[in-house]
């Protein structure tokens, strides 16, 4: 491939440079003197976003197919993201298992203009059906079996489980140990549930403060134990499913928070209905939501979370290694979430006013006006 040469403020491992980023398929050259961006007006080059909760964009549900994944997976490439996991909803046995076999093709290849689909977060069905928040009322307990099954159909990377169930953290000890990130969440456990499944390999949560026992001071909750003790968590700031003060309480108490924008078919499209798995949602006033005000998802997309991260007062740096980098550690990728030499060349250029410029992913054009 023939390398190509951009200037601007770069945001590289050790901070902001001023200079030039020459590429390939990978990054090769990081050049530059060290600068504050705010006192040029030359773009920000920043490493393309990952989004490790993605259920729709476009009008489409990754439930849908391999079809429908890829058009997910160019709608949220236009905001920024070079890489995602595509999220399922729970479901009866035999379509869940149809769901992955199709996405488990779409993880092997990337279609011209769409991010990279790095695998599957399989959120459900194995939570508590007394906290499904928006998931189809298909919840059941997790065994090693189906899940061993399904594992075979697609690379599932990440998976949300309520420890509290019987036998659940068997199964999470389990499954840690073979390397899956699994995330407490749709849970109705205790604090003292929430460090037990630390204890046995959990590594995050899942939007964290949504569908989970939220902190009381007498009673912590699952929120308590995230706040306590976790190192890793995903939270959604698009600024309706958590206040502004509770994600700075979070961002102060879990060091590797990052953001994710657990969307649906109603991202990147107006106002109107949409399908979430087997539900009808409705997008209006900004959120998504199904017919008894439930929020069920969202509309956001990577590019507006990052500018709603600088809103609340982080620095673009910070925001972009919660949207990043740190993605990239949870998975245990040191090639992606970064521009450093060897890397591969997902980047995302930005305007003055934080608005896409340009997207490119492993070295190939994704998006440009």
């Amino acid at each position: 491939m023939t390398s190509r040469v951009l200037h601007g403020n770069i945001l590289s491992e050790s901070g902001w440079v001023h200079g030039r980023l020459t590429v390939g398929d990978r990054v090769e050259v990081v050049a530059g003197t060290p600068t504050d961006p705010s006192r040029n007006a030359d773009p920000y080059i920043l490493p393309g976003f990952i989004d490790l909760h993605v259920h729709g964009g476009g009008g489409a549900d990754v439930s849908d197919g391999a079809d429908a994944a890829e058009s997910v997976a160019r709608l949220h490439a236009r905001h920024g993201t070079t890489a995602l996991t595509a999220t399922t909803l729970t479901a009866p046995q035999p379509e869940l298992e149809e769901v992955l076999r199709q996405l488990g093709r779409v993880c092997h290849g990337r279609p011209a203009g769409a991010a990279r689909v790095l695998g599957v977060h399989l959120e459900g069905p194995f939570i508590n059906p007394g906290n499904l928040g928006a998931q189809p009322s298909h919840a059941r307990a997790a065994s090693l079996e189906e899940l061993e099954r399904l594992c075979e159909l697609a690379p599932i990377h990440i998976l949300t489980i309520a420890p509290e169930l019987r036998g659940h953290l068997e199964v999470i000890s389990a499954l840690a140990k073979r390397g899956m990130k699994v995330q407490v969440g749709h849970t109705a456990g205790s604090y003292d549930d929430g460090v037990a499944a630390l204890a046995h390999g959990a590594s995050g949560f899942t939007h964290l403060f949504n569908a989970m026992t939220g902190m009381h001071h007498r009673e912590p909750g699952v929120v308590g134990a995230a706040l306590a003790h976790a190192e890793y968590a995903e939270l959604i700031p698009d600024l309706q499913h958590v206040n502004p003060g509770s994600m700075r309480v979070a961002l102060r108490a879990i060091p590797r928070l990052f953001c994710v924008t657990d969307s649906t078919a109603a991202a990147g499209m107006p106002d109107g209905e949409y399908r979430l798995g087997s539900h009808t949602v409705t997008k209006y006033l900004g959120a998504v939501r199904l017919g008894d005000g439930t929020l069920a998802g969202s509309a956001l997309t990577m590019d507006q979370a990052l500018r709603n991260l600088v809103s609340i007062g982080l620095t673009i740096a910070d925001a972009s290694n919660r949207l990043s980098r740190y993605p990239a550690d949870y998975l245990g990728l040191t090639d992606r979430g970064r521009l450093s030499p060897g890397a591969w060349a997902d980047f995302v250029v930005l305007d003055r006013e934080l608005r896409v410029m340009h997207v490119v992913g492993e070295g190939k054009e994704l998006w440009a006006p």
